[in-house]
């Protein structure tokens, strides 16, 4: 056992172990920053970076669905007139992918879109490819609206954070897209 810093903290040094705070960690599970550990010694689900996404994903969606009902929107539907906004003339297939939905759904919420003169198809198109879509001016004053709105929300979500915190969090989070974007490679490459 050693001490770190002033405090009692215990090193499982046999098990090749971390210094944890006042638990000893053992096959049986024990503490590990904060958490139970399973007793194979390894964090719970709720510590996985993967499910701390999800859950702050979740919150997320949930302010921004409220965020947006004043303005009659959905978030899905809100973040297709952002992506309309910045790729002008896109097709639908373009729009989906920008928006992580499938083209089936993106028809969908263009329907809506449409039907509530937000969003118009363009006339003329080349190639025969479907016609692009645009923002009208209603959309156009209705995404200005919804985007102070969207801003307002991750101000709320990140407000705790110093600079350079968020600063690292994004390049963390763009890492972690990165890395799980890349190729795996096969089963024994490494062999």
């Amino acid at each position: 056992m050693k001490q770190h810093g002033g405090k009692d903290r215990y090193r499982d040094e046999a098990a090749g172990g971390e210094a944890h705070g006042g638990e000893h960690l053992h096959d049986g599970g024990g503490v590990r920053d904060g958490h139970a550990t399973v007793p194979d010694g390894t964090a719970p689900v709720e510590s996985l970076i993967g499910y701390l996404l999800k859950q702050t994903q979740t919150a997320l969606r949930a302010r921004m669905d409220e965020a947006m009902r004043p303005l009659e929107l959905t978030t899905p539907q809100y973040s297709c007139l952002e992506a309309l906004n910045s790729r002008p003339g896109a097709s639908t297939s373009e729009i989906a992918r920008a928006v992580f939905v499938t083209r089936q759904t993106m028809n969908t919420l263009l329907r809506g879109l449409q039907e509530r003169g937000l969003v118009e198809r363009i006339p003329h198109s080349s190639g025969g490819r479907a016609l692009p879509l645009r923002l009208t001016e209603e959309g156009t004053r209705l995404l200005a609206r919804a985007s102070a709105e969207a801003r307002a929300v991750e101000r709320t979500m990140t407000n705790a954070l110093r600079p350079a915190q968020r600063e690292a969090l994004e390049a963390a989070l763009r890492a972690c897209t990165e890395a799980l974007s890349r190729r795996a490679d096969p089963p024994g490459a490494d062999r």
